[in-house]
């Protein structure tokens, strides 16, 4: 009898040990399991994400950057956790401490899956802009991203718009690219989607530019498209 109270009394002690690993997030307060989704979005740990959204915990929670789950992921290129949190509602605008968003980031650095993800969302703030006063667009034709600028053409946002440097996305593609195949795709879409030639704070055109800087297919492009 004693044999057997002991083997009892070991298994419960077992079922005991392995709910504190399987359930850990049950009995964690709110802000330990808030700290847990930062630290999913983090590892890219889609199980534990998918937990945590489940529990209700909230999506917006910031790390010490003020960076949502979501930022952290799509900076991190955690597709499947991204996605996760872009279904149950995370908001693709939220900004960060240096003006970054989950969209604004994953233009500018051509996360384009994640991109994708957002855009269906319908949820996207188009106009918004970084710190630069750019929207997703500028620094996605800067960074040289020719599939992100045409994800972004296909949507209303504004092609010609000016950042406060005083520059479209068409100028940055140019002074800020290498006259390579990849700035000369992109100065290609930009123009055939309608891109203004419009002059920066100085009074000088991308037109301009490129001449100066000996891009003379860029050059041509952007006089094709003035005609």
């Amino acid at each position: 009898m004693l044999c057997r109270n002991g083997i009892a009394a070991l298994a419960i002690a077992c079922l005991a040990l392995m709910a504190q690993f399987l359930m850990p997030t049950a009995r964690a307060s709110a802000e330990e399991r808030t700290t847990m989704l930062i630290e999913a979005a983090t590892d890219g740990d889609l199980e534990a994400v998918k937990r945590l959204i489940d529990q209700g915990i909230t999506l917006e929670t910031r790390d010490a950057a003020r960076r949502t789950p979501l930022l952290i992921a799509t900076r991190n290129d955690h597709l499947e956790v991204a996605a996760a949190l872009i279904a149950a509602g995370a908001d693709v605008n939220a900004k960060d401490n240096i003006r970054d968003t989950p969209f604004l980031y994953a233009g500018a650095e051509g996360r384009n899956a994640v991109l994708r993800l957002i855009l269906a969302s319908g949820r996207a703030n188009l106009a918004d802009t970084n710190r630069y006063g750019g929207t997703a667009l500028i620094p996605a034709a800067h960074h040289g991203h020719p599939e992100t600028v045409r994800m972004l053409l296909e949507t209303a946002i504004d092609i010609d718009h000016v950042n406060r440097l005083g520059w479209t996305a068409l100028m940055e593609a140019v002074i800020l690219g290498d006259g390579g195949p990849v700035y000369r795709e992109i100065v290609g879409d930009l123009v055939r989607a309608g891109a203004r030639d419009i002059a920066d704070n100085d009074g000088v055109t991308a037109l301009e530019h490129a001449r100066r800087l000996g891009y003379a297919e860029i050059e041509r492009l952007i006089a094709a498209g003035r005609g």
